[in-house]
């Protein structure tokens, strides 16, 4: 394994064809908490050579749920299609050196080529047909405006082996592997050799990335040989799974990550249960912020198995670090999916929610009420099973009564009311609570019914017992 004397340089790198989705998040993760617990660079690198599954609003939305996850580079993103010019030169020094070698083969004799090779059940592999070109007439083709593409020369003899940061030592035999594809006939670099090209140009000391880049390692760090250059040591997480044993995807219900904020999850619970996707501190501790991740994480304590994803438990993190927040804390960010309601009039309702709430977006609803008239009641909500309209409302006028003469609005004093007016009417408390709950809220579940009454206040919950007891009427 390479040894490196200056700080860890690592980079997250995607291709802007889609959203960020969690496995790629947690990539990005693992290289962002392996550099600053190194005091190194995390840095982007956007890898948009292939133009045929660009999506223009992709890089942009992938930056936005970085930066949401509290993820942020140390340097502007390096964009791989503004280095076109770049990678031809290094095309051209491979070349120059025998590396690599020009491909004139048409598509339409590579197809034959592999499905020659399917019906003799072989693998899919170039025949190396142009690598006995000679140079001069490789030239001479390729000025006259021959199209090709430029392949490494992979040894065909021996085996390649590496240390793995995750996998441990991983051993390839070179002649399982293929003469791929550098250079492509629009002048655009494959991943293989954009890679290593900006890897070196960007000093990256580690490349932690997905396990289904390990079969591509040895022609990579072939690649890295080739030019003569120090290459990085490598880690490959193992996949992220669902309940099925399958990758991860929407159809377990995962969602992109900036779905998880428009659904009311916090970026430090989304945080953690990345992290924890085969990987622990090797502790009891399962709840940790970004600032503990970074000091506990360690590359050697990340599993080699597949990680498998429970995205229940997502939500019940969520619950926890929404409860560790402060009520100030709390408030304001409840207040960019209240916009009516400024953050002054709701942080002294967050007790009433904060240990309820799985996810920002239930707290609108519960609050509502604290802020708009209820809607039109439906009476069987206001009539208890084994009562009937009249019951109820002769209960809504004894309550209204009961708490108009209160000389205290206590939460102490108004429990206490109602609960001996349940007892002279003969109903049980929950009854008529809940009666209550639905004539004053307009909902059947609430934050706890006594202290909303209290801040609501006396005038208001008057008012709304009146308004219900004239709906049953």
């Amino acid at each position: 394994m390479p040894e490196y004397d200056a700080p860890a340089r690592v980079r997250y790198a995607p291709s802007p064809t889609g959203a960020l989705h969690l496995g790629g998040a947690r990539t990005a993760l693992f290289n962002y908490l392996f550099a600053r617990q190194k005091g190194g660079q995390f840095l982007l690198r956007i890898e948009d050579t292939d133009r045929a599954r660009l999506k223009p609003d992709s890089q942009a939305s992938i930056e936005e749920g970085l930066r949401w996850l509290g993820m942020t580079w140390d340097e502007p993103p390096v964009v791989q299609s503004e280095r076109k010019e770049t990678y031809q030169q290094a095309a051209a020094m491979l070349l120059e050196s025998g590396a690599a070698y020009r491909c004139f083969c048409t598509p339409e004799r590579l197809e034959q080529m592999r499905a020659e090779q399917r019906a003799r059940h072989e693998p899919e592999r170039y025949d190396r047909r142009c690598r006995s070109i000679p140079r001069h007439e490789s030239d001479a083709r390729a000025a006259a405006g021959e199209r090709f593409v430029v392949r490494q020369a992979m040894p065909i003899e021996g085996t390649t082996t590496f240390h793995d940061l995750v996998m441990g030592t991983v051993t390839f035999r070179n002649d399982t592997l293929d003469d791929h594809v550098l250079l492509k006939s629009d002048g655009f670099p494959t991943y293989h050799l954009a890679f290593a090209v900006d890897d070196h140009a960007m000093r990256i000391s580690h490349v932690i990335r997905g396990d289904g880049w390990l079969p591509s390692a040895p022609k990579h760090l072939l690649l890295f040989q080739a030019f003569n250059w120090l290459p990085p040591a490598f880690g490959h997480l193992p996949l992220v799974l669902g309940p099925d044993k399958k990758p991860l995807a929407k159809r377990h219900g995962a969602k992109d990550v900036l779905e998880y904020r428009e659904a009311g999850y916090l970026p430090e619970a989304v945080d953690n249960f990345l992290a924890f996707l085969g990987w622990s501190p090797g502790t009891e501790e399962d709840i940790l912020t970004m600032d503990q991740l970074i000091q506990k994480f360690s590359i050697e304590k990340i599993q080699p198995s597949p990680a498998m994803a429970n995205l229940e438990r997502l939500e019940w993190l969520n619950g926890q670090f929404i409860r560790r927040l402060s009520p100030d804390e709390l408030a304001t960010r409840l207040a960019s999916r209240m916009p009516d309601v400024s953050v002054q009039a709701l942080r002294p309702l967050m007790p009433l929610v904060q240990e309820r709430l799985r996810t920002l977006n239930e707290a609108p609803e519960m609050l509502r009420f604290f802020f708009a008239e209820p809607e039109a009641y439906r009476p069987e909500q206001l009539i208890p099973k084994g009562r009937d309209a009249a019951a109820a409302t002769t209960a809504l006028e004894n309550a209204r009564s009961t708490l108009a003469t209160l000389p205290d609005w206590t939460p102490e004093t108004i429990e206490a009311a109602l609960r001996a007016l349940a007892e002279r009417q003969g109903w049980s408390s929950r009854d008529l609570f809940m009666t209550l709950r639905v004539a004053i809220t307009g909902r059947t579940v609430t934050p706890p019914l006594i202290e909303s009454i209290s801040r609501l206040g006396k005038d208001r919950v008057l008012a709304r017992l009146d308004r219900a007891a004239s709906a049953l009427a």
